[in-house]
């Protein structure tokens, strides 16, 4: 798997570690079950701190994308097809845009809540 990163974009080197994985997920190259590499290793080629690639771990996890298992590293989860990363790239943009217009979370979930119940 691929990681690339540039350290003179405004986005987080965390968050771009994470779309790298989701951009690979995307186009099946990495599939559900399968080890993504060590943190370390990830680190250590990217010129970049564990904790930064940690971070973009933990991102990964908390969209339910990789599970973190102590002593077995980060594992794709059942739930990373490739529709379900292309739609929370889809929410990262949303979010994005919100937060541009100066929109609250609730503001921002208010709006979803009332998409969905038009059906």
């Amino acid at each position: 798997m691929l990681f690339r990163v540039d350290h003179s974009s405004p986005v987080p080197l965390g968050d771009q570690i994470a779309a790298s994985v989701r951009g690979a997920l995307a186009e099946g190259s990495v599939r559900s079950g399968e080890r993504l590499p060590a943190a370390r290793a990830v680190a250590e080629s990217l010129g970049v701190n564990v904790h930064t690639v940690l971070r973009g771990y933990q991102r990964l996890k908390d969209e339910g994308l990789i599970e973190l298992r102590r002593g077995r590293g980060a594992v794709v989860t059942g739930d990373a097809s490739p529709a379900r990363v292309r739609l929370t790239e889809q929410v990262g943009r949303l979010v994005a845009e919100a937060r541009t217009l100066g929109l609250t979370d609730d503001e921002v979930v208010t709006l979803v809540r009332a998409r969905l119940s038009m059906g």
